[in-house]
Order: C-alpha cells, then sequence, then structure tokens
C-alpha cells in the first residue's frame, strides 16, 4: 500500500484531495479506520453509482460485500472522494465505476488504482463506440448516462459479470445465472417502458431537463432532448440560457419540463417563470432520477423501479 501512495504523489505535483487520500490511507495501515472492512473470505467490491450497486447487488448476491460510494441524489459529476472512500478504494478486490469521465473528480484516482494493478473497470468499458453518442469538445468525447438505453446497459451487466466470474471462479455458475434473471428483468423493462411511451404522440416527445443527462433515453424511445446545462452539471446555466429555453417552450408551446432530483431546481423554475412572463403556462411535468437512484427504501431505490418511475413521470406528463 505505501508504495502505491507514494507512486501516486511521484505522478504529479499533489494536490489537496491526493495529499488527504495518502495520508488517510497510511492512517489506516497504522492505526486502523471505521471504514476498514472486516476479510470475510466474500470479494469485497465498491462501486461509484447507485446504478451499478444494483447490477452487482443482483448479480453476485451474498458471495461478495458490496459498498456504493455515492448514495441517493448524489451527483456523479461533481462527488469528490471521502478519507473513508479512499481506504475502502485501497482495500476493494474489485471496483466498478461508469467511466467516460462520469466521476470526473475520482478519474484519476480510479486510474492509478487500475495500473497498479487492482481489478479496477469501468463498466462501459466493453460497449462498442460506434454505440456511444459523440459529444466532441466534452472531457470523455462520449455522453457517459448509458443506463438509459437498455440494450447499452445490459453490456454493462454482461462486463461486471465476466469480470466477477474472473476474480471469483468458485462463483462463475451463480453470478452468470443471477445476470440471466436480470437481463430478462432489463428486457422485460424494456417491453413495459415502450407500451407506456406509446401514449406520448410523436409531437409532443420533446423532453426537457435540468442537465442533458437523457440523451440515451431519447435516442431509444424517439424523444429530442434539451437539457439547460450540459452533459456535466459542472456547466453553469446563466440567464441568457435561460431565457433561451424559455423562448424554445413558449414557441414550440411545451407544456411541461422536468427538474432531477441530483440537481438544484432553481434554474428549471427561473425558466418556468420566464415562459411564464411570455404568456406559456408551462408546468412542472415531475421530478426525474438522472444522475442516481432514488431513496433506498422508495420504490425508486432500484435500478428498475427509478426507470419505471421515470418513465411514468414522463408518459404523464406529455402523454395527455
Amino acid at each position: 500500500m505505501f508504495e502505491f501512495i507514494a507512486r501516486g504523489l511521484r505522478s504529479r505535483p499533489p494536490s489537496r484531495l491526493r495529499l488527504v487520500g495518502a495520508f488517510a490511507l497510511l492512517a489506516a495501515a497504522l492505526f486502523g479506520c471505521d471504514a476498514a472492512q472486516p476479510d470475510d473470505g466474500r470479494l469485497r467490491v465498491v462501486v461509484t453509482t447507485g446504478q451499478i450497486e444494483d447490477v452487482v447487488a443482483n448479480v453476485a448476491g451474498n458471495r461478495v460485500t458490496l459498498h456504493a460510494l455515492m448514495g441517493p441524489g448524489t451527483d456523479p459529476h461533481l462527488y469528490v472522494l471521502s478519507e473513508g472512500d479512499l481506504v475502502r478504494l485501497e482495500q476493494a478486490d474489485v471496483i466498478f465505476f461508469n467511466g467516460l469521465h462520469l466521476e470526473a473528480k475520482l478519474a484519476d484516482i480510479l486510474a492509478n488504482l487500475g495500473r497498479e494493478g487492482r481489478r479496477s473497470v469501468a463498466v462501459t468499458r466493453d460497449m462498442p463506440e460506434s454505440a456511444l453518442i459523440d459529444t466532441a469538445g466534452l472531457q470523455g468525447g462520449h455522453d457517459p448516462h448509458v443506463w438509459f438505453d437498455l440494450e447499452l446497459w445490459s453490456q454493462a451487466v454482461a462486463t461486471i459479470t465476466a469480470e466477477l466470474a474472473a476474480a471469483d471462479p468458485a462463483g462463475a455458475d451463480e453470478y452468470e445465472a443471477n445476470s440471466e434473471d436480470y437481463l430478462r428483468g432489463l428486457a422485460e423493462l424494456g417491453r413495459w417502458a415502450g407500451s407506456q411511451l406509446e401514449k406520448v404522440p410523436p409531437d409532443r416527445r420533446i423532453l426537457v431537463t435540468a442537465h442533458d443527462a437523457f440523451g440515451y433515453f431519447g435516442r431509444a424511445w424517439g424523444f429530442q432532448v434539451y437539457g439547460l446545462q450540459g452533459i456535466s452539471t459542472a456547466s453553469e446555466a446563466g440567464a441568457g440560457d435561460v431565457q433561451r429555453l424559455a423562448n424554445f417552450l413558449t414557441e414550440e408551446k411545451i407544456p411541461a419540463i422536468f427538474i432531477e432530483t441530483s440537481v438544484p431546481d432553481q434554474t428549471m423554475r427561473a425558466v418556468l417563470e420566464a415562459a411564464r412572463a411570455q404568456g406559456h403556462q408551462v408546468q412542472i411535468g415531475g421530478e426525474l432520477f438522472s444522475d442516481a437512484l432514488g431513496p433506498r427504501d422508495s420504490d425508486a431505490g432500484t435500478f428498475e423501479g427509478m426507470y419505471r418511475a421515470n418513465v411514468a413521470a414522463i408518459a404523464g406528463a406529455l402523454g395527455q
């Protein structure tokens, strides 16, 4: 571990985050830490997002101890690791992250862990580039919100399953069987979503959201998607962006816009008021789950539940 810390700090001038991480790992090694996980013989798996957590929990079951860094309502674009997170990453047998620069502030640390020979895996790794939405000029090069395309997300399930089996060959058959069950569930979810979204007429399939997280959803289901902010929430919307979107809503007579659970809603409410000032009565169509799942004890606390909640909100607001 000390070699990992030293090499990580030598790779470039140490930022505050890297120094905090180094000292957190050193303290854990010398004195122990609340984040330290007991070794009970099971794989120790750390994931970044709730979407990935849901896949691993269903595919791996009790064969792993599982920890997700980002909880409900957390924005992965802006997430910064805590000292406890760094210890868990250091102790993990397998790390799964989205990649495509979704976890922007974690990218260097996750890359360093991979270079150290750890099993640090981007679940988007095996997705064909031709199936990804290009975002020329954006760091990462592609839209990272791939879970909204259920066929693409099935590829993530396959990647996770293969990596778990490689790390724990004795559980390979169990992982494969559970994966097949999960994939059948995704296929059923897709059939249900299609039946609900058919209720939205073609001329009303315009989805306006807080940030541009629904490109894959729009491509899969035939919606035009407009986000006030860009692909990453690190980009900020100004007064001009608000006014332009309000003008668009008014011109196109769009009846509803959507806020997101992981993005503050002030700017979207400003858009709503700017449109109303032009005489167009646009409504908040609902709250969508974009970069995170819902509360763990809610219907949207699973991947399927999150997707169903989004579809129901969109179909309900735009299909009237």
